[in-house]
């Protein structure tokens, strides 16, 4: 069985860019993804929940600085800025609202390949590695492995448990679905949704007071989960 390919979504609208880096990336080992405009990129960074991001400022619905800031919203993978703007004030912009490195237009296919690696390698959020999370009166002591809620101990079944601690690590942002089935089932689950939603429903009913309008455990639409503190 092949391995699995990093995948690398590029959004960008010149048809060039994408038929110069799509040979690139997979000579490069990695499995290229395409989106044209900025609600596209963002659709299918919630869809496919890339390893990388490559994202042109220069868009046609939307500014690319938007779609940056709306990414961050739920997506914590690398997003390497990709523009024609060689302003240094672009630059400091896009890396304060949450960029990991900027490659000005014209580029050499082997910097922007070095900036994709050196991304995966430290990546965009550093998530909460243990500790206690406290959601509402619910709280989750990550060293320990143990979940209480209004005092009382919460049992919970091996999957819930590293579900809701994969969202109390990444506390009050948004994940993906996709991002959630690759965390807990593997990259070879990343399409069974149906899973999650088995286990955010068994999840509510211990832990919400009503599982109909959970409080805690949030659904974004079309998107993912989020746990709220």
């Amino acid at each position: 069985m092949s391995a699995v390919r990093p995948q690398v979504l590029v959004i960008d609208d010149e048809p060039q860019i994408h038929r110069f880096l799509a040979p690139a990336l997979n000579a490069a080992g990695y499995e290229p993804r395409r989106a044209d405009s900025g609600q596209e990129g963002l659709r299918a960074i919630a869809l496919w929940s890339p390893d990388a991001v490559v994202l042109d400022l220069g868009l046609p619905d939307m500014d690319g600085k938007d779609v940056l800031t709306r990414a961050r919203e739920f997506y914590p993978g690398p997003i390497i800025v990709l523009s024609a703007r060689d302003r240094e004030a672009e630059k400091i912009t896009a890396l304060d609202l949450g960029a990991n490195d900027y490659v000005e237009k014209p580029f050499g296919v082997g910097e922007l390949l070095a900036r994709i690696r050196a991304g995966l390698r430290q990546g965009a959020l550093t998530p909460i590695v243990g500790g206690v999370v406290t959601a509402g009166d619910m709280v989750i002591d990550l060293d320990r492995r143990i979940v209480a809620r209004a005092g009382e101990r919460v049992k919970l079944r091996p999957k819930e448990y590293e579900v809701l601690a994969y969202l109390a690590r990444n506390a009050g942002k948004v994940l993906g679905h996709v991002d959630l089935l690759k965390a807990i089932w593997g990259a070879g689950h990343a399409d069974d949704v149906q899973y999650l939603r088995v286990v955010v429903g068994q999840l509510r009913h211990k832990l919400e007071a009503d599982p109909a309008q959970p409080v805690m455990l949030v659904t974004e639409p079309g998107i993912g989960y989020r746990l709220v503190v």
